[in-house]
């Protein structure tokens, strides 16, 4: 089940929250440097993390599932999210370049429905980035966040989900090894959390990312089959084997 778009937003605007948007926000776009002339989608509550796509890329849009709720996004310009049953989302086959998923792995209830629209909406060469909470984590168990909710994946589950869907892991990614309590002094010290959890720490992330590319299988041509042909052995006297017939008296 989805965490309430309003739960959503207030985690989001408290302290807590807003360290973790910059932490996780900080690791996407290490993993995506450049989408400059892309088509950016974001599934589930993204908004927190797209802000930095808007002057870079082509296009920024999200989908919010009905069962969670919306929310306008951007407060500044005109909106750009709707919302949408994930498993039939509102888009053209291969229309889009990148898909960034966030709150939305391990609170729906539609796994393959989703995951095969979001196939089918990406394009060839395109890219999905899933973030879900880290089953190790300590932030799977903080039910005061979005992320102590739902069902959390270990690395190896979430690229099992991704290959049994169709989809490629390229590479993984790790953030949030703060811990999630609202304490001012660890929240101020939360990049020097990140560069040491980065480094020796990666196990105990609070969320987990993998990026993966879209399985296309090539077709094969199918080779003509060759035709069966029966083998007649000629019987002495030019008869074929079924024309010809003893006679009772054995002549």
């Amino acid at each position: 089940m989805y965490t309430d778009i309003v739960d959503l937003r207030e985690f989001y605007e408290s302290s807590l929250g807003q360290v973790a948007r910059r932490m996780v926000r900080r690791r996407i776009r290490q993993m995506w440097p450049d989408l400059r002339g892309q088509i950016v989608l974001g599934v589930g509550y993204t908004t927190p993390f797209l802000r930095p796509f808007r002057d870079e890329a082509d296009r920024v849009l999200a989908v919010m599932p009905a069962s969670q709720g919306i929310s306008f996004w951007p407060r500044e310009g005109p909106n750009v999210v709707c919302l949408s049953d994930e498993a039939e989302l509102p888009f053209g086959d291969m229309s889009v370049d990148r898909v960034l998923l966030v709150h939305g792995l391990e609170g729906t209830e539609q796994l393959r429905p989703m995951m095969r629209e979001i196939w089918r909406v990406l394009a060839g060469g395109g890219r999905l980035l899933a973030v879900v909470p880290n089953r190790r984590g300590l932030w799977a168990r903080a039910d005061w966040t979005p992320f102590g909710h739902g069902f959390p994946y270990s690395p190896s589950q979430l690229k099992q989900v991704l290959r049994d869907t169709m989809f490629v892991p390229e590479r993984t990614g790790h953030a949030l090894f703060i811990p999630p309590v609202r304490s001012r002094f660890l929240l101020r010290s939360a990049p020097a959390w990140e560069e040491v959890g980065e480094r020796w720490f990666k196990a105990f992330a609070g969320v987990t990312m993998i990026e993966a590319s879209k399985q296309i299988f090539a077709g094969v041509a199918r080779r003509a089959q060759p035709v069966k042909r029966r083998l007649i052995v000629p019987l002495p006297g030019g008869a074929a084997p079924a024309a010809r017939r003893l006679r009772p008296d054995g002549a």
